[in-house]
């Protein structure tokens, strides 16, 4: 088994089973609480999250895997048939039920999502109190798509947003943001480049909310990262499979598989031998194999009161 992948074929070559043997073996794994079976207790609950969605296929349809992921771990992973403000919702409710099964009263303070109104609008139906920050990164990148032709202006573009994105409080942040625009309408010609500066620009209140949450996430790089390697993995898993049920537990499969498998050893060594993001999260474990150390976290299938029935 690879961190960042299951080759069920792999795995009957050398250990002479059935790859549908492995499949189940592997898809069983998200019957349990994601949540509850990554985070020991409620102080290490996080504060601040990251939220997105995965576009994949299913059957030919399009699905939508909403992914929550805070300190390198990811915390959720649900199959929504949508991307509306109600499909959304109800997967990212999940994670809202697991975090609520460890600490009754568990809020967040922030979460970082980007521009989609039905993701943000989820976030605030099931945590009304949360602070929405949208991801600086997403818009820069807007940017970038319709400036990268343009040569040395592009990367004189470049330096002065994450200029702007580097002021040290929200009034420096507006004092360059009000010079970028000011550059921008006076040097850049008409055209899409210039529009996305400019959109930047207007978006200043969204952008300068971050500095009132020290701890938020301003871009959405821990994620992202995640996604990449969440797309290795069903890529070499040749994608989803079955019933909704069946790819909705594939995908939190993946999530505690990516939680307790070990990381690259330079990454151990920087975490003072820490070996996987839930061992660095909680910072502590409960065996030294890490599949051990994961069927010992998923005991009770790791909810801490039974689930309620319907």
């Amino acid at each position: 088994m690879r961190k960042f992948g299951v080759p069920y074929w792999g795995l009957s070559r050398v250990f002479g089973k059935d790859p549908m043997y492995w499949y189940r073996i592997v898809t069983g794994l998200g019957r349990n609480s994601v949540v509850g079976t990554t985070v020991r207790s409620a102080g290490s609950l996080p504060d601040d999250l990251l939220a997105d969605e995965k576009h994949l296929k299913l059957g030919g349809e399009k699905i939508y895997v909403a992914t929550t992921v805070a300190k390198d771990c990811c915390l959720g992973a649900e199959v929504a048939c949508g991307a509306g403000t109600d499909e959304l919702t109800e997967a990212y409710r999940v994670f809202h039920d697991e975090a609520k099964d460890i600490d009754l009263d568990y809020t967040p303070k922030t979460v970082n999502t980007d521009g989609w109104s039905a993701t943000q609008s989820a976030w605030k139906t099931l945590f009304p109190r949360i602070v929405v920050v949208q991801c600086f990164l997403h818009a820069f990148l807007k940017i970038r798509n319709r400036a990268k032709h343009l040569g040395d202006l592009f990367w004189t573009i470049g330096e002065k947003v994450w200029d702007a994105y580097h002021a040290p409080n929200r009034r420096s942040f507006s004092q360059r943001i009000r010079s970028l625009k000011h550059w921008a309408t006076n040097t850049l010609t008409a055209g899409p480049a210039k529009d996305k500066v400019l959109d930047l620009c207007k978006k200043r209140s969204r952008w300068s909310v971050a500095y009132d949450y020290p701890t938020a996430h301003r871009t959405s790089n821990m994620l992202d990262r995640l996604m990449r390697f969440m797309d290795r993995y069903f890529f070499d898993g040749q994608h989803l499979h079955g019933s909704h049920e069946a790819s909705t537990f594939g995908c939190r499969a993946w999530a505690l598989l990516w939680n307790f498998a070990p990381s690259h050893p330079r990454v151990v060594v920087a975490h003072e031998g820490r070996q996987s993001p839930a061992e660095r999260l909680n910072r502590q474990k409960y065996h030294d194999c890490w599949l051990q150390n994961l069927l010992v976290s998923a005991s009770m299938g790791g909810y801490r009161t039974a689930p309620q029935k319907p």
